[in-house]
């Protein structure tokens, strides 16, 4: 495999994590985006990735289809069972059509057949760190979110469900059996404590945490 430097921006995604079981191909690969400007991690083998493995979000994954011991398409869904959110490459040596289309399916970045060039790395690799950061921005909104519906109380949660379907005053307070007054003041609370100032707001925060009425 090519090692031949080339130019790169590195974007703001910490480490590019490798897992391959051929050694020499797991030092060629990491040698050439260190020289890129990324950080690396290596590990012979998903359960080794797996005990290291503490970060929880935004990161490239860099992973042989074919491992010794659990494989790469049994560590990525894996690490969606543990809710890891990581953007991964598959790498393969082994032309098989079937399993990069599963990959893909399952929420892969890309695959790439050796021997790739290290453009190609490359271009995945940016792709990757790219999408790993929109992620990491769209987790950071669903925890601020997450944060600010939890401290709602139960009553209050029940108004936001029932305005972000559109419901008026008069139509949630029947549906709770309260006074509209009462549906004023909760719904006042619920503006407050969500920080917005337009039904709008709470709709969009509803769906960014995936509120079910």
């Amino acid at each position: 495999m090519n090692i031949n430097s080339t130019v790169s921006t590195v974007s703001t995604v910490s480490t590019v994590y490798l897992v391959d079981d051929d050694e020499a191909v797991c030092h060629a690969l990491g040698f050439f985006l260190e020289g890129q400007g990324y950080q690396v991690e290596k590990f012979d083998s998903a359960e080794a990735f797996l005990s290291a493995y503490k970060e929880p979000s935004g990161n490239v994954l860099v992973l042989d289809l074919r491992l010794g011991g659990m494989s790469g398409l049994e560590l990525q869904a894996k690490l969606k069972e543990l809710n890891i959110s990581i953007q991964i490459i598959f790498i393969t040596g082994h032309g098989d059509v079937r399993l990069s289309v599963m990959a893909i399916k399952a929420g892969a970045v890309s695959f790439l057949e050796k021997p790739f060039s290290n453009n190609d790395l490359l271009t995945a690799v940016e792709e990757a760190c790219d999408l790993a950061i929109e992620s990491n921005g769209l987790n950071l909104r669903k925890q601020n979110a997450l944060s600010m519906y939890d401290a709602l109380t139960p009553r209050e949660q029940e108004v936001m469900n029932l305005m972000v379907q559109g419901k008026m005053n008069r139509e949630i307070a029947s549906a709770l059996g309260v006074s509209i007054r009462t549906v004023e003041v909760h719904r006042s609370k619920v503006m407050q404590k969500m920080d917005v100032h337009s039904v709008p707001d709470p709709v969009r925060i509803a769906e960014i945490i995936d509120c079910k009425p």
